[in-house]
């Protein structure tokens, strides 16, 4: 069953950002993941959420994002996002059709 990342992303430091999103789709990719949402324009329909740079990511199931979310390749990358941005991510997992 899919299971998919969501993140808002703040970024606070654009320069050193543009590494990460740069690399990071191919990490993604190597474990399933797609991305279905990046960055687009967002509207809120309701409540107070000001989302800042939205992002979704679609894997196969729980155990890929997770793979993928704890998996050396992504370590250095998690380590550049967190010196430039404030994030929030949870993993979502879908339903079965």
């Amino acid at each position: 069953m899919a299971a998919y990342l969501i993140a808002d992303v703040d970024v606070t430091d654009a320069e050193v950002f543009k590494e990460y999103t740069r690399e990071v789709p191919a990490t993604e990719s190597r474990y399933g993941g797609r991305y279905l949402g990046r960055g687009g324009a967002t509207k809120v329909l309701e409540g107070d959420w000001e989302p800042h740079r939205l992002v979704i990511v679609e894997f196969p199931d729980m155990e890929a994002l997770m793979g993928w979310y704890n998996s050396p390749e992504y370590s250095r990358l998690k380590a550049i996002r967190e010196r430039s941005a404030k994030t929030r991510i949870i993993a979502l997992e879908g339903v079965a059709l």
